[in-house]
């Protein structure tokens, strides 16, 4: 089993590594004893993810819906049959991750099968489930077993999640809409998606980022450069989406150039 359990967590972190180099660029800043649990946490997303947003077959629905009765079964028993499953299980064995957390984020997940007209009530819900409680899950990891720090950078972590969903939301809103039928940002249309919409959208992103800051400065060593390397990235992909006129975010996924991420790499390595 051990064999099993260390083989599972390289398929979570050669997915991770596949599939965002940002994020892999960050997660090898944390502890070497902590990265292979984020992993683990991004690999069962990544498979979420990709049931709804890019697998084309009439049975998405029943495909999530085996792969929250897998993770759940695993966390039960300690073991599962998919590999990216075990890893995650087992993860959330050690650190407390339970299904308080696990079960928004199917929601949110199932929510993605079909096209919704977003009001600001389904559109918290959606956030919670699939980028707060991600947070969360990773906050467990982080504090190690420590319960009042966790509650304490509870509120950090869940406005930090939420602003790097919406971040992503204002960045792909082209691909969303086009490719899968989806506008997440209640009372924007895509078709009339105005500067004012963009300014009103990144007045709250500005907001999430106030409440986590704090929250980030307030992470234990093992992880606080590298939770501060992706705030970083992702404060920049905000500037960047800001100077951006609503027109062309609708044409052009803006990106942050490898000569950033760099800088910033070394910005956090030295600890200004």
């Amino acid at each position: 089993m051990d064999l099993y359990t260390r083989t599972s967590y390289a398929l979570a972190t050669k997915l991770t590594k596949r599939y965002s180099t940002s994020f892999s660029l960050s997660t090898d800043l944390i502890h070497s004893e902590l990265r292979k649990h984020i992993f683990a946490i991004y690999g069962l997303v990544r498979i979420g993810d990709e049931i709804v947003d890019t697998y084309q077959g009439d049975d998405r629905k029943e495909q999530l819906a085996r792969l929250e009765a897998e993770t759940y079964n695993a966390l039960q028993t300690g073991f599962s049959a998919n590999p990216l499953v075990h890893a995650f299980a087992v993860t959330a064995r050690h650190y407390g991750i339970t299904k308080t957390l696990i079960q928004p984020f199917f929601k949110s997940m199932r929510m993605d099968l079909s096209p919704l007209t977003y009001t600001q009530e389904l559109y918290e819900r959606y956030i919670y489930g699939s980028a707060e409680v991600v947070g969360l899950m990773c906050l467990k990891v982080f504090c190690v077993g420590n319960t009042e720090q966790f509650v304490q950078l509870t509120p950090g972590a869940k406005a930090l999640g939420a602003a790097y969903q919406k971040v992503n939301f204002l960045r792909d809103i082209a691909s969303d809409y086009t490719q899968r039928g989806r506008v997440y940002f209640p009372g924007v249309s895509f078709q009339k998606f105005t500067q004012k919409d963009k300014a009103r959208i990144i007045a709250d992103i500005k907001r999430d980022f106030a409440t986590a800051k704090p929250a980030v400065e307030e992470l234990p060593q093992t992880v606080r450069s590298a939770v501060l390397l992706s705030f970083l990235y992702y404060e920049e992909l905000l500037r960047l989406l800001e100077a951006t006129h609503a027109k062309d975010i609708k044409k052009t996924r803006v990106r942050v150039p490898t000569s950033k991420k760099l800088r910033f790499l070394a910005k956090v390595r030295i600890g200004l």
